[in-house]
């Protein structure tokens, strides 16, 4: 990957993007969708698993500045728009830390500022993740009438004790209640689930399972609790379930909601008909979006390159560095070498796979230059192919991490 030169606003409209539309490696016939991703960085208390960008306040959730992060998203969309210029957004995902914290007055702000900046499609998704928590009947109402469409609860249990191991801030009580009030106000909403917990039973990740059912939720996302690297989690493990019981949990789960009529259309979602998150496609497709906010992530598509960019990522320093009209602490070229693992890494995730004209529009690659990973895959059993369509199997979806592993840059034959 080749960095791109980080520059401040003013500059960026007229170096920068100079820069990434002169000609480049690639051939991008037509730029892929855009979303925009809004990241909202503080939480109530920080969970022993999470390794997403969240922080507790110093002060509490009284002294987050919510004014002043509004204002910098705002500068932050306004800098960003020479690089997305006529582009229309068809999705928008604000996410955290706990997005639901934000007051009904300034999610209405920060949607007015989105639509002031950028055209959205007539039918744009727009998606905000809530914490059970942090629920309020009259604010999730007042979040509808700004203009949120879709609903994502951070349920992750049912069980009290469960939810005191993960360190949630609400009970199974509260999370129906939030459930509840979602029905009545959302036609679209999705419940997060995870299974695997400390020391969880069949038995017990059934309940969970069943529960959520019950709501008969539009979508369900259903992960496998993991240990992930620089999280409490990590330093202090729990005691896990053995491999056996989360394999007999997942081939549960798998049946069960195909059952109740949910398609598994991605490794971890799950969805009615018509109901898929519109947002999470893009990326599983190698669709572009923009990030703004403290440590939100972009990848972004032009005739000759693709390019990620990251913005800085501790609040306080994003908050700084906005005020002098910066916000992009990162900026990388993404290599020709590169893009056949990226693509992957995201449409293998889903069921059904993708259409092999795809990988030529969102890379500028033609599908020739992956055939050697293509014909291991397949001999591997782990896709099936025509001219229509590149499938994993099921044995590909169970080893997912090695089918994605085919297709990452090869080293040079020695000579």
């Amino acid at each position: 990957m080749v960095k791109v030169p980080v520059v401040s606003a003013p500059v960026a409209a007229t170096t920068e993007v100079a820069a990434l539309l002169r000609p480049g490696a690639l051939n991008l016939r037509t730029l892929p969708p855009l979303a925009l991703y809004v990241h909202w960085p503080w939480c109530v208390r920080k969970c022993p698993y999470c390794d997403f960008n969240s922080h507790e306040p110093a002060g509490g959730i009284a002294a987050i500045p919510e004014a002043d992060y509004l204002a910098a998203l705002r500068a932050d969309l306004e800098a960003a728009l020479p690089l997305v210029w006529g582009r229309h957004v068809v999705s928008i995902f604000i996410g955290g830390g706990t997005p639901s914290l934000l007051s009904a007055t300034g999610l209405e702000r920060l949607l007015s500022d989105v639509r002031a900046l950028l055209p959205l499609e007539a039918d744009c998704e727009v998606t905000l993740e809530a914490n059970p928590g942090t629920f309020e009947a009259a604010k999730f109402a007042a979040f509808r009438a700004a203009g949120v469409t879709r609903l994502s609860i951070g349920v992750q249990s049912f069980d009290d004790e469960q939810l005191a191991r993960l360190g949630r801030i609400h009970d199974g009580a509260q999370a129906s209640a939030a459930i509840e009030a979602a029905q009545r106000t959302f036609d679209e909403f999705n419940l997060d689930l995870m299974y695997g917990l400390p020391e969880q039973t069949l038995d017990a990740a059934q309940r969970d399972v069943e529960r959520a059912l019950s709501f008969g939720p539009p979508h369900l996302s259903l992960y496998q609790l993991t240990l992930e690297a620089n999280t409490v989690f990590a330093k202090y493990p729990p005691r896990l379930p053995d491999e056996d019981t989360v394999a007999a949990i997942g081939d549960w789960i798998e049946a069960r909601t195909a059952g109740a009529g949910y398609g598994h259309y991605e490794v971890s979602a799950y969805a009615r008909a018509g109901h898929r998150c519109r947002h999470n496609l893009n990326y599983w497709q190698f669709g572009d979006y923009l990030g703004i906010g403290a440590g939100a992530h972009s990848k972004l598509s032009f005739p000759h390159r693709i390019v990620r960019q990251v913005r800085f990522r501790q609040p306080a320093s994003y908050l700084q560095n906005a005020r002098q009209g910066r916000f992009v602490a990162e900026s990388v070229e993404v290599g020709r070498a590169d893009l056949p693992f990226e693509f992957m890494l995201n449409a293998l995730r889903l069921s059904d796979g993708f259409e092999p004209t795809l990988f030529t529009e969102r890379t500028g690659l033609a599908l020739s230059s992956i055939e050697r990973a293509l014909g291991l895959a397949e001999s591997r059993g782990l896709i099936v192919r025509d001219h229509r369509r590149i499938v994993p199997t099921p044995l590909g979806r169970r080893f997912l991490s090695d089918l994605q592993g085919l297709f990452l840059p090869q080293p040079p034959a020695a000579g």
